[in-house]
């Protein structure tokens, strides 16, 4: 497989897995007493080092499906990838070290904030010329609203 369709390949990991996890953190998070330690760590988690993985080590790749080649890396894109990494091994940590409630939400919210930047983002893009980024603003707005609510809905259910 070459690495533009390996880089679509994890675009759809992604979206896959992201969704899967949001989903079962709304199937709890606003439960009596939530449990967000697994769709942390496949709704942050995963996500975030899948999205590294994407920006990062197949940056060229990665430009290339999104339309933004522009023949080199873009540093900052590895950048943005480093970012992902960074609440992905979070993610990662506190799910499998069980480091509880207040710190699944947190990630939750530091995703879902991110989420809703890009977002607002894009959609400043596609209002400058760029019409091509609307097709990702709802999809991006959506995921960023939801993980902002399970991340809240968390913290609210913390005696």
């Amino acid at each position: 497989m070459d690495q533009k369709r390996l880089a679509g390949f994890l675009m759809g990991f992604t979206y896959a897995v992201g969704a899967g996890g949001l989903g079962w953190a709304l199937s709890t998070a606003f439960s009596g007493s939530p449990d967000l330690r697994w769709p942390c760590l496949l709704a942050v988690g995963i996500t975030g080092i899948a999205s590294w993985v994407r920006h990062s080590v197949l940056n060229r790749a990665d430009a290339a499906r999104m339309g933004w080649d522009s023949g080199t890396t873009n540093p900052f894109q590895v950048e943005v990838g480093l970012a992902n990494l960074a609440w992905g091994v979070l993610a990662v940590l506190a799910a499998v070290l069980a480091w509880g409630l207040a710190v699944y939400s947190a990630c939750f919210l530091v995703f879902g904030f991110y989420m809703a930047y890009v977002a607002v983002y894009k959609a400043m893009r596609a209002s400058g010329g760029h019409p091509e980024e609307w097709r990702t603003v709802f999809p991006a707005a959506s995921y960023g609203v939801l993980m902002i609510i399970v991340g809240a809905a968390g913290f609210a259910a913390i005696p």
